[in-house]
């Protein structure tokens, strides 16, 4: 099935998409929603404009389309270039990162169903742990790039996603609940690269580092 893929360069995303393609589906395209409200309800937002690297090592096609990011309306926004991707892609399916957010994934399904599109989300409900070993597993690169909770703090931008990654978030887990793979949106992260998926490793060139106490991002230029 022709498919495009909800992308937003972090992990989730991206190890659907690379589900999706080991299930043999086509992917046709990724859409890229760059949203101006970095507290947005729907979209990740740091270094979301760097999909455009990773599409292109990818090689798959990208459409962004950008949202002021108010609650709702932005949906208007995904809506229209879900609609663009199946006119130019002819996509019959969306495939999302979608975890354990019902706010998400049905807003998503909505505008599936009405654009009579098929709705894949292959992460839905799985264990956060086995998601973060399925990582290093197919030995995805992934670092940091965002934290907005206690007790994370700014030594935690640009941490790769490794075992001793997945031993601290157990232990954040225990202690203070946190979602280990950031579905309460603890964290955001940023591929730089997937063997049989990526053509080269991304680099990154440069950063810079935005925040206070508990709430850090980090803007990345790869190459």
């Amino acid at each position: 099935m022709k498919l495009g893929v909800l992308f937003s360069g972090g992990k989730d995303s991206t190890l659907a998409l690379y589900l999706a393609k080991k299930e043999g589906h086509e992917i046709s395209c990724l859409i890229s929603i760059i949203s101006e409200n970095k507290e947005s309800y729907m979209f990740h937002t740091p270094s979301i404009s760097k999909t455009k690297m990773q599409a292109k090592t990818m090689k798959i096609p990208l459409i962004i389309e950008k949202t002021k990011g108010q609650k709702e309306i932005e949906l208007k926004d995904l809506e229209k270039a879900i609609k663009k991707a199946k006119e130019k892609y002819k996509i019959q399916g969306i495939v999302t990162g979608a975890v354990e957010s019902v706010y998400q994934a049905s807003r998503i399904q909505k505008i599936c169903d009405k654009l009579n599109l098929e709705c894949f989300n292959p992460l839905w409900q799985m264990d956060q742990f086995e998601l973060l070993e399925d990582l290093l597993k197919n030995k995805f690169e992934v670092i940091i790039t965002g934290v907005f909770a206690f007790p994370f703090d700014k030594s935690w931008l640009g941490r790769k996603i490794d075992g001793k990654f997945i031993e601290d978030m157990k232990k954040l887990n225990e202690k203070y609940q946190i979602n280990p793979a950031g579905e309460g949106g603890e964290y955001e992260s940023f591929v730089l690269y997937v063997p049989k998926l990526f053509n080269k490793k991304l680099k990154i060139k440069s950063f810079k580092d935005f925040g206070e106490k508990n709430s850090w991002r980090r803007e990345i230029d790869v190459g």
